[in-house]
């Protein structure tokens, strides 16, 4: 009995060497270096040499035409991974490009359902909507929330519509830092810092900011508020001069108020999208579909592993419901997602 027992034991021990022989030859394979020493993934291929989408049927039509929906769902960042490309960010362009091209998609839904987010991601993403607008008409459908930075990327579409219900506006950009230098002193830990120049820690959390600091971050502040409401100055033929002293002070509105506002064009829901699309895209009888790509391997592993968290695993059992703002970042985020 002990020398079978013995024996299932070394079987047992083979299978699993074996098995982890081959889970790290294909994460070996799935990254590699380039001529320049840096570590590429083909998993994340670049977005104009991947394979198409394939198509999901939501609403069948009688025709040829189709109306391709594609979703902007959560906190809009180029750290959130994506499910086709690098990031969430990559996951949209690379829709929204493909659907610009496809002569058989008559026009594209963008479903937001979203409070907010980088700066910079939410103006990569309206860039992509634009350039999407200008092949063919792009539809936006609000959900439960388009708010500041899904608010920023609907600016680019041709058309808004927003359930009554939805919260959305938030015209604003938020920068948040911590102050922790009296816990500090509490424990007996005194920062040393050496720096290159005056504002090079102007954001530390270890002593009071200077009044050249508060004005400084103010600017950059200002500035990006600036040009998220000229683009809604100009993408809803608004005056910006009564925007800035009114609805774009940051306050979340409903979507009964933005339609007031003239913030967007109409209130309704996904149907009500599918059909302005069809009218727009002088598709009566298209059908509605939306991208998915095919199973890969790799994309399985990422749930296991992720370059961005270094090797760990982690694990959560319950939702995240706000996002978590780093210090420094700008965003674009209304005040209720901000702790």
């Amino acid at each position: 009995m002990s020398t079978k027992k013995s024996g299932c034991l070394w079987v047992f021990l083979g299978v699993a060497l074996a098995i982890s022989l081959l889970f790290n030859l294909i994460f070996a394979a799935a990254r590699v270096k380039d001529a320049s020493g840096v570590t590429r993934s083909l998993t994340h291929s670049h977005p104009e040499a991947r394979e198409r989408l394939t198509e999901r049927i939501i609403d069948p039509g009688s025709g040829d035409w189709r109306i391709v929906v594609i979703r902007v769902n959560g906190l809009i960042s180029s750290g959130v991974d994506g499910q086709i490309g690098d990031s969430m960010v990559d996951d949209v362009k690379i829709q929204l490009k493909q659907a610009a091209d496809d002569e058989k998609i008559r026009a594209i839904i963008l479903s937001i359902d979203s409070p907010g987010g980088e700066v910079t991601a939410s103006d990569i993403l309206y860039n992509a909507v634009v350039r999407a607008r200008e092949k063919k008409p792009v539809v936006i459908s609000m959900g439960s929330m388009a708010a500041s930075g899904g608010y920023y990327i609907a600016c680019g579409g041709s058309w808004l519509i927003a359930n009554e219900t939805t919260f959305t506006g938030s015209i604003g950009v938020i920068i948040q830092s911590f102050r922790y230098d009296e816990l500090l002193g509490k424990i007996g830990v005194a920062p040393l810092t050496f720096k290159s120049g005056a504002f090079k820690d102007m954001l530390s959390g270890t002593r009071e900011m200077t009044e050249a600091e508060r004005a400084y971050v103010q600017q950059l502040v200002m500035e990006t508020y600036g040009k998220f409401v000229g683009i809604v100055a100009k993408e809803r033929q608004l005056d910006e001069a009564t925007l800035r002293a009114g609805v774009a002070d940051g306050r979340v509105v409903t979507g009964k108020e933005a339609l007031a506002q003239k913030l967007v064009n109409q209130n309704g829901e996904i149907e009500d999208a599918y059909a302005k699309a069809r009218e727009l895209g002088n598709a009566p009888d298209a059908a509605i579909v939306s991208y998915e790509s095919r199973f890969r391997l790799g994309r399985l592993f990422r749930l296991f592993s992720s370059e961005s968290k270094a090797g760990k695993v982690e694990v959560s059992l319950t939702p995240q419901l706000l996002p978590a703002l780093e210090p420094g970042k700008a965003y674009l985020l209304p005040s209720i997602c901000v702790p």
